[in-house]
């Protein structure tokens, strides 16, 4: 019961915590990116608290318990994106000052045809992955408190919808921060007292298949862990929740530095949880996969801990469902419905479709997540929607490269259509994902296509 009132009150909370951030705001750039107020250490909270979504928390537990440490090492390539990101691209950030979100920087570089683009890839990758946080919402609620997971999907997702739907990029960031403390407490927390119960690290090694403890793992070829790594490498790079938090530091160097942060914390977060999927594989072999990380919580936590540890759990998923949802809202509005109207629309007009999109996303989410699995699996699913078509002439933007409408389009094309036929049609040759070879893909035809005007200017 005690653990019952701490996650309720915690519920409550953040859901007072979000509608006081959010209680301000002057347009839509303001629901997109917060009035560009925030320094580097709330710019990694709210970075970090963003990425650990169910995918990289619980769903990092589930491969682990299945496939070992090598999808630990897998993940990585997504610290190391994050540290090329802060690197490399952040400081370049400051040549858009007025920029709201991806499509305004591929508007400007390649046309409104590219800018729509890429807002339909953003709304549909930003779409997939919330519904994935929602469905790991109603399965954290069914192991721990028995409810029907479509009961636990809507008092989550519910209070998520709520408090991103009105109070915006503020109401999103000042949650972030909240869950990202309790988050970064609460998961070492769980390890610890695992190791305790199994009896110490030795213990657990002895208790695990050793092929889990090794690389490329049990199920793993080399090519297949590499693809992997690059997988996650280029799968979120500069995804629209990230490229709001990079516009939405005080300065370039305040969201770099953030950024930089939040990538060399990742590198121990996603070893905290994929090990607490091997104390799950050594407390209990026969255990259902999606349930490693309740289970061991649930397993080994003591009251009230128990119910603060929960609570971490829900802000994981929480904190990123509300990132995603609003980066959805601001795809469609700022990039999709924005570029298509003949007569400018007032900022007060534009901020009530977008928060009206926001709602109707984080409605139909619920309806989604009922039918997801694996919540990992899904989130490599939605990165098919960006990397292959976006990324590489989203880099050469920023750099300054800007090769035009036709080469735009063609290597859109090109990336759609190498990852499907070396996906569907070749099956996956080498391990090698089919995202991996449309980025490249892209690459070459983007590179090899001869300069040429924007068409269709904003």
């Amino acid at each position: 019961m005690i653990d019952m009132i701490i996650v309720a009150g915690y519920l409550v909370g953040i859901l007072v915590v979000g509608l006081w951030g959010g209680r301000i705001q002057r347009g839509l750039k303001d629901y997109a990116t917060a009035g560009r107020e925030f320094g580097s250490l709330v710019i990694f909270a709210t970075m970090s608290a963003s990425f650990i979504g169910g995918g990289f928390s619980t769903g990092n537990a589930e491969k682990v318990f299945l496939y070992g440490v090598a999808n630990i090492v897998a993940l990585w390539g997504f610290s190391c994106k994050e540290i090329a990101v802060a690197t490399l691209i952040a400081p370049k950030m400051k040549a858009f000052p007025d920029a709201v979100s991806v499509g305004d920087v591929m508007g400007k570089a390649y046309g409104k045809l590219a800018r729509i683009t890429t807002g339909v890839c953003g709304l549909m990758l930003c779409c997939g992955i919330v519904g994935a946080q929602v469905g790991a919402i109603g399965v954290i609620f069914n192991v721990f408190f028995g409810l029907d997971r479509f009961w636990g999907i809507g008092i989550g997702c519910g209070i998520v919808i709520l408090y991103t739907t009105l109070g915006g990029m503020r109401a999103v960031v000042y949650t972030d921060v909240v869950q990202f403390v309790i988050l970064a407490i609460g998961m070492p927390l769980v390890l610890g007292f695992g190791i305790y119960q199994i009896g110490g690290v030795d213990a657990l090694f002895a208790a695990v298949p050793p092929d889990h403890l090794s690389l490329p793992g049990p199920d793993f070829g080399w090519m297949g862990l590499i693809g992997l790594i690059l997988v996650f490498m280029f799968g979120e790079t500069l995804v629209p929740p990230y490229m709001q938090r990079l516009l939405a530091g005080k300065t370039a160097k305040a969201a770099a530095r953030g950024t930089l942060y939040s990538g060399l914390f990742s590198f121990l977060f996603f070893a905290i949880t994929g090990a607490i999927g091997l104390v799950a594989l050594a407390l209990d072999p026969d255990l259902n996969p999606n349930n490693a990380m309740s289970f061991v919580i649930v397993s080994v936590m003591p009251p009230v801990l128990k119910g603060l540890v929960f609570s971490g759990v829900i802000a994981i998923v929480m904190s990123s469902a509300d990132s995603y949802l609003n980066s959805a809202s601001i795809a469609f509005v700022n990039d999709v419905w924005r570029p298509l109207q003949r007569k400018a629309m007032s900022e007060e007009n534009l901020l009530f479709i977008a928060k009206l999109v926001t709602l109707v996303v984080g409605l139909l989410s619920i309806v989604f997540a009922v039918s997801i699995e694996s919540i990992l699996d899904i989130l490599i699913y939605a990165y098919n929607y960006w990397a292959p078509i976006v990324l590489v002439p989203l880099v050469a933007a920023i750099y300054g490269t800007r090769r035009g409408t036709t080469a735009f389009l063609a290597g859109a094309v090109t990336g759609v259509v190498a990852t499907v036929l070396w996906q569907s049609g070749l099956n996956s040759p080498f391990d090698m994902p089919g995202l991996v070879i449309g980025v490249f893909a892209n690459l070459v035809v983007f590179l090899s296509v001869p300069k040429s005007p924007i068409y269709i200017h904003d």
